[in-house]
């Protein structure tokens, strides 16, 4: 069964933005912390963004700090990735996280979703 999907990822020329989606089954929405990361071929899974469950704090990796916005949308067990000012350097594939250190299960991953920053 499929917990996390996630939708937006395309190509982009550098400086455009996207916005990325992640649907979770409710769930996993009211009782994990929700993220994003992401992966480029040959290197270690990078964090990107992590927004709370209940107060909804966020925060950022460096590398994408003042460009990138995760946010959520409870009612519709959704979070989001808007990503402004990209660089080539973003191209990834961008992967939804939902972690639970006190749940049976401590985490779930979506399957991916490929961002190519390009011109």
């Amino acid at each position: 069964q499929v917990q996390l999907v996630e939708s937006g990822g395309g190509l982009v020329q550098p400086g455009g933005s996207l916005r990325l989606s992640c649907a979770a089954s409710g769930s996993i929405f009211r009782r994990y912390v929700m993220g994003w990361y992401r992966e480029v071929e040959g290197k270690q899974r990078e964090y990107v963004a992590t927004i709370t469950r209940v107060s909804g704090s966020t925060n950022y990796a460096d590398s994408v700090k003042g460009r990138f916005t995760i946010s959520k949308d409870n009612a519709k067990n959704t979070v989001y990735l808007q990503m402004n000012s990209l660089k080539p350097e973003d191209t990834a594939v961008y992967h939804c996280n939902a972690t639970c250190s006190s749940c049976s299960i401590k985490g779930y991953w979506g399957q991916g979703t490929q961002v190519t920053v390009s011109s």
